[in-house]
This record gives C-alpha cells, sequence and structure tokens, in this order.
C-alpha cells in the first residue's frame, strides 16, 4: 500500500444480496462478507466494499484513500480547512475517518496501524 493513493472505494446499497448477485453475475467479482451489514469486494481492478443503508442513496461512492500515520494526516486535512464528518473509528483490518473537503466532497483515509 502506497501513501496517498486511492486504495478502496465504498458504496452504499439497500439490499446486500441482490448487489453481490448483480456484481458477481455481470462483472465476475466475488465478495467477503463482514457482518450482515457490510460486504468486501475484489477481483474488480480496485478493491471496494458495499455497506448496507436504508437512507436514500444519492451519491453512493466514498473514495478511501491510505495513509499510514493516521493521525498526522488527520491534523493535516484539518489545516488545510477540510472537516471531519466521522472521527476515526476502528474496523476489521485497521481505523480510518471520513472528512469533507473544501468543494464539498466526502472521502475517507484509512490505515492498517
Amino acid at each position: 500500500m502506497t501513501n496517498n493513493h486511492i486504495n478502496y472505494i465504498e458504496f452504499k446499497a439497500r439490499h446486500l444480496e441482490s448487489i453481490k448477485a448483480f456484481y458477481s453475475n455481470a462483472f465476475g467479482w466475488s465478495f467477503t462478507d463482514y457482518g450482515s451489514s457490510y460486504t468486501s469486494f475484489n477481483e474488480s481492478g480496485l478493491e471496494g466494499g458495499f455497506e448496507q443503508s436504508d437512507e436514500t442513496i444519492v451519491n453512493g461512492a466514498l473514495v478511501i484513500l491510505y495513509y499510514k500515520e493516521l493521525e498526522q494526516i488527520k491534523a493535516r486535512v484539518e489545516e488545510l480547512d477540510g472537516v471531519i464528518s466521522r472521527e476515526i473509528f476502528s474496523f476489521p483490518g485497521g481505523r480510518r475517518f471520513h472528512f469533507i473537503d473544501p468543494s464539498g466532497n466526502e472521502l475517507a483515509v484509512w490505515s492498517d496501524q
């Protein structure tokens, strides 16, 4: 994994089973479930996942960057007027936070450290 590179993309989905069936049948993607509300995919060129959501999906994609020193990059994002929309939290495989850039786009940064 390389600092500052897009490493993962995450989408929202209403029904995980139907979205998995769609992408596996249409494009040959394979999936790994993490509980009942999240599934990751590979065989797509870029790894990613689907998070189950009952909310109206407007722009369901979340671009996720990798950065080894999570606290360091979080401070830098804030310093440059990025707004933290979700504080650092743990998940299977690492930790991450979400931020809003100056144009209003939400992205996330994760680390395996």
